[in-house]
């Protein structure tokens, strides 16, 4: 009864921070101007946790789903850290510049996020333009694609696509360490924290449930076994 007290407290707290947070959205998102979106994530509730958006660089909307960036932050857990002044594109084509700050109640457990995107475009294309003109042109380094979207089942087949088009394989192609790998890859993105996330994967990759559990729970032994930069726990590089 404590324990479920505790978590109560802790529910209302946390629903308090985000009361108090979403009217700073519309004033962000005012402040920088048309090409800057404000979005406040409730990671409590990964298949809509947009609680709050002012702005359209993502096209995001209230009760959306949270992208594979949020996910990634989800499966980091309370070890979560702001993600800040990275650079991504959209599948529309836009460059994109965002920071990610997570949000923590009292007890610091992380259970939302404060993001800003800020739709950089046009100041890339100048600036290319610019370093022409000037002689100073060279190969730029490429954005990653990210996977945005209201709907939490286009971002979990985003990010399957991707896994496989890094691997240049179908699942049929692979063998069974890259099968463990596909699934690792995906367990560390926090693929798996969303609800019937390993239903959807089973059916994409034409094999049963039972069998995806199975490579699952493979790949995170695998992970277990390794060290944090994937040398066996005991060995020496």
């Amino acid at each position: 009864m404590e324990a479920t007290a505790r978590s109560r407290g802790g529910e209302a707290e946390q629903d308090a921070i985000l009361r108090a947070l979403t009217p700073l959205v519309e004033g962000i998102a005012a402040t920088f101007g048309p090409l800057c979106e404000v979005v406040l994530h409730d990671y409590r509730r990964p298949e809509r946790s947009v609680a709050a958006v002012a702005g359209a660089v993502t096209g995001r909307a209230v009760g959306g789903a949270m992208s594979e960036i949020g996910m990634r932050v989800l499966a980091r857990g309370d070890d979560a850290a702001d993600e800040l002044n990275y650079v991504t594109r959209t599948g529309g084509g836009k460059l994109v510049k965002s920071s990610t700050m997570v949000l923590r109640d009292s007890g610091g457990a992380v259970f939302g996020a404060l993001c800003v995107n800020v739709d950089v475009t046009e100041v890339d294309r100048v600036q290319g333009l610019l370093a022409a003109l000037a002689g100073a042109a060279g190969a730029r380094a490429e954005a990653p694609v990210t996977a945005f979207g209201d709907d939490i089942d286009s971002v979990v087949d985003a990010l399957l696509d991707a896994h496989l088009a890094r691997q240049d394989r179908t699942w049929a192609a692979l063998d069974g360490p890259g099968r463990l790998a596909l699934f690792r890859g995906l367990d560390e993105r926090g693929v798996f924290a969303v609800r019937r996330a390993v239903e959807q994967i089973a059916a994409r990759l034409g094999i049963s449930r039972a069998s995806a559990y199975t490579y699952l729970s493979r790949s995170r032994a695998v992970r277990d076994a390794d060290g944090p930069d994937g040398t066996p726990q005991g060995a020496h590089p």
